[in-house]
Parts: C-alpha cells; structure tokens; sequence
C-alpha cells in the first residue's frame, strides 16, 4: 500500500492535537512548487535541510569544545542531531506536527559561524555599523538566499511555517526578531516546543562534555538540587563516576526534563482552553515549558555550568583566540578585498564588501577558519 501525501494529511487530521500545525493549512512556499506525491510539505522541507552544505559543515563547528579538542565533545552538528531526538519525542507526546518539529530543530542553528558563541559575539561587533549578525537571522538568510541548488530561485523554497519557527527560536542565550513573521503572535507550538530542545540537550550534553573533560567533577557538584535527585534517583554515590554511570545519569536528566515539561505544558494548555494554532499563538505566554521548581532548579545547574565551565580558563582561552582569528581574518579580507577568493569576490558588488566577507566568514568550519588564518598570517604557510 503506498502512503500518499493525502493519506499522511488525513493521519494528521485524525492524530495531532487542534491547536498543532497540519501540513495540509500550510501557508505554503514563497515560489509555487508542485509537492511529491509521498511526503508532505514539511517532510520535504526536513529532506531539503538534511542536503544542504551548511548542514554538513555544522559537523566541524564549534557548540562549547572547539572541534580539534576531540572526537568525542559534541559539535554543533551532534547538538542539532539531540535537540531533533528531543523535540521529536515532545511533540509526539504533546500531538504536534513532528515533522514540522524536526525540520525547524534540523535548521535552527545553521547560521552558526565557526567557534560557536564567541565567533557569533566577533561577527556582531564587526558588523555592528554594517547591519548587524545574528545566528538567528542568518539561518533564514541562509535557506532564503545563499545555498544555491535550485535554477529558480535561492534558497531551499522552505514553507512559512518553518522559516517562522528559525526566526522565532530563541532561548535564554537567544532572542529572536520576528519583525517579518507575525511579530505579534508567538511562535507556534511546534518552534516553541524547538526552543525547549534546544535548552535540555545543551544543559545535559554540557554536563557531560564538561564531566568528560574533567573541567568539572562530581565533587564540585556536589549540593546542586538537580545532581542530588539523579544520585538518589539512581541509587549512585558521588564518588568518581565510570563512563557508563556517566552516561546513566546524563539519560537520566534528559528524561527527567523531558517527563516534567511534557506535564507542565499538557496543564498549561488544559487551562489556556486553546483549540487552534491562532488561539495558542495568540497567548501572552508560551505553553510549552518547566513549572517553576523546574525552571529553578535549573537556573541552578546553568549558574554553575556558567562559572565552572564556559568561564574554565582552557574554554576563555580558546574564545580570545577565536576573536582574534576571526577579527583579523575580518578585517584582512575588508582592508584587501583582493585577498579573497574569487567566487567572493564576485558578489561584494551585489551583496556590499563586508556582508560579503561576514557570509564567507560564517560559513567557514573551524578548521577551516583556522587554516585560513594561517594562509594568511604565516609567512611559512603557502596561500
């Protein structure tokens, strides 16, 4: 039996919550394109991503360890591939559109410039006086106009419903603008169910990676609620902890999240009374997220992943020399546009010099960044 889009609509009209996005009241795509006869819209749109270019460079960029550290820290691609684990299981718990909810969660960072946040602070203060940088509107610029793999147009051609939920993702670290996507309405359940994975896989996975790297240990969390409650939990002393333990207690604390969210939001929408997107979108409050013990205990782990972690000397040390890499590289490229590669600089006239070099800068991996660096400032490196 084939599964036609229009069966897989009606499995959707029969499965998803009211107030879920069906792919069938799609607003559709910027340029009219005839849909595949076995996927749905937004099916297609996830395939799309997937194939893209700036996908795969997310495997050599940057989430908190750079990538030449190790083979076994998260990168930014491994953080993308968990927060879609994630907020997949959510939305099949809640009856939102997993389909949909994948393809934001797949898209959502890949406006990540290499070195992860310090590279993304770097190209903000470059371009401050020349429009600006924000990982959130680079992801739409990214599948709007510079991947380039169809004759008609730029872009992917994605549907509204998912350029939205890249534009209106934000999380604590995050704020969007959505100044051309309904600014007034939040975002739908599907991007808010995207912006809670995202903050449970990069709590957990940077517990594990800070555990793994031995910047933090048992010990100095030891009195932290939520690190007690997975020891009780699981019956572990806090004593230095195997691999396996390890890997226990991160499982744990996911699941634990994950149970506890899905809860909240199944009363916050009890009592909201919603029963369909406009309505749940037109709320002065998100319904997905933590009750407030939660939301405590978590502001706890984050403090001291802050002060322990992400300001560890070996971390600071790493984002001075990628704001050096990258702001010299920046303005070698502005000061000789001549030093660029040719195909870049074809499009400073169509794009203006420094969004043009900012686009390539963007768009390098690590190791890319720092090999250009030293083509470029290493008398002994050949260009």
């Amino acid at each position: 039996m084939l599964f036609t889009r229009e069966i897989l609509q009606e499995q959707e009209d029969r499965n998803l919550a009211p107030y879920a996005i069906r792919s069938k009241d799609s607003r559709g795509r910027q340029y009219p394109q005839e849909e595949p006869p076995y996927r749905t819209c937004f099916q297609r749109d996830r395939d799309r991503i997937l194939h893209t270019t700036a996908f795969r460079r997310l495997e050599y960029k940057t989430q908190v360890f750079f990538n030449f550290e190790g083979d076994y820290y998260r990168t930014r691609l491994t953080h993308t591939l968990e927060v879609t684990q994630i907020g997949r299981t959510i939305a099949r718990a809640l009856g939102a559109n997993e389909d949909l909810v994948e393809a934001i969660c797949l898209a959502h960072d890949l406006g990540h410039p290499p070195f992860g946040h310090s590279g993304e602070s770097t190209l903000a203060r470059l371009m401050k006086d020349h429009g600006g940088f924000d990982h959130n509107k680079h992801s739409l610029r990214i599948v709007t106009k510079l991947e380039k793999r169809y004759p008609d147009f730029d872009g992917l051609n994605l549907t509204w419903e998912v350029r939205e939920g890249i534009v209106k993702h934000e999380t604590e670290y995050d704020l969007s603008d959505a100044s051309d996507f309904n600014p007034e309405l939040r975002g739908s359940l599907e991007a808010q169910i995207t912006n809670a994975a995202d903050e449970m896989a990069y709590t957990a996975h940077d517990l594990d990676d800070g555990l793994r790297s031995g910047m933090i240990n048992e010990d100095m969390l030891s009195g932290i609620e939520l690190w007690e409650i997975l020891l009780s939990t699981l019956q572990i002393k806090n004593d230095r902890l195997d691999d396996l333990t390890r890997h226990r207690l991160i499982r744990k604390l996911i699941g634990m999240e994950v149970s506890a969210l899905v809860d909240h939001t199944v009363e916050k929408l009890r009592q909201s009374a919603v029963t369909s997107v406009e309505e749940l979108q037109r709320l002065d409050y998100n319904v997905v997220g933590l009750d407030e013990e939660m939301i405590q205990r978590n502001r706890q782990l984050k403090d001291f992943l802050y002060r322990n972690l992400y300001k560890h000397y070996r971390v600071v040390r790493m984002q001075v020399k990628a704001e050096n890499i990258l702001t010299r590289i920046f303005n070698m490229y502005v000061d000789e546009p001549s030093v660029l590669p040719n195909h870049i600089q074809l499009l400073v006239s169509e794009r203006g010099l420094e969004r043009a070099v900012c686009d390539y800068i963007a768009g390098m991996t690590d190791r890319f960044a720092v090999d250009e660096y030293q083509r470029l400032f290493d008398p002994n490196c050949l260009p």
